[in-house]
């Protein structure tokens, strides 16, 4: 008996170690990759550093589609990581819906960036799913170089929202998003024992090898603004 026990330990260990990511959520990363890495490759057009150093986590959602934008429907995917010391978390995958008429972008395409910049939204997040401006308060997030978080809504905002249409960063306001976890995509890199809390907030989980590049992106886009002046 004992010893099917430990067999069966050690089958549900190699499911969540071995378990492969689709290529649609490879994709994914490699595509948040090259955002984070053209987004921090615009001091003057982009995130502010001090901005940037400060945000507890870093979510991408690459590639939004206006024709994606109907009422009630999902339109958009991504992925977020968090800050685990000099390092960054395994990236849990995210979905993000359409909550409100009024959220709207206006382009044919683009790459949207969430700063969270505390780590209560994400806790919303993970418990199930947050309401951008309801659950968690939201802003357009400052840019450039010289730009700072100097109104009181960036001051006091949660997370701050960019977004990146035919090559030009813009603070955006996302008010009325419903930010959740991406169940299916989740299941398949980690395997379905794993909590979402776990992926960001230890250091217990191994990333797909997929994530890779996203995660060395992250690492040095944080290294090079700590050594900017």
């Amino acid at each position: 008996m004992m010893q099917r026990i430990v067999a069966l330990g050690v089958l549900m260990c190699a499911s969540t170690a071995w378990a492969e990511i689709s290529s649609s959520e490879a994709k994914r990363l490699s595509n948040a990759a090259t955002v984070v890495r053209e987004l921090r490759g615009m001091p003057d057009k982009g995130i502010p550093e001090d901005t940037w150093n400060k945000a507890e986590c870093v979510a991408v959602i690459p590639g939004l589609k206006k024709a994606a934008f109907g009422i009630g429907g999902e339109f958009g995917k991504g992925v977020v990581s968090c800050r685990s010391g000099k390092t960054w978390s395994a990236p849990l995958f995210l979905e993000l819906g359409k909550g409100s008429a009024g959220f709207q972008i206006g382009a044919e395409q683009v790459d949207l960036v969430l700063l969270m910049m505390n780590r209560q939204g994400v806790d919303k997040l993970l418990d199930n799913k947050v309401n951008l401006g309801a659950d968690a308060s939201v802003a357009a997030g400052p840019v450039g170089r010289a730009a700072s978080a100097s109104t009181d809504a960036r001051l006091t905002a949660e997370i701050l929202a960019y977004s990146r249409a035919k090559g030009a960063f813009a603070g955006i306001d996302v008010s009325g998003g419903v930010l959740r976890p991406d169940k299916d995509a989740n299941t398949n890199a980690y395997g379905s024992g794993v909590a979402n809390r776990d992926v960001i907030f230890s250091n217990k989980v191994t990333a797909p090898s997929a994530a890779q590049a996203f995660l060395q992106t992250l690492g040095e886009e944080s290294r090079a603004t700590t050594g900017r002046k």
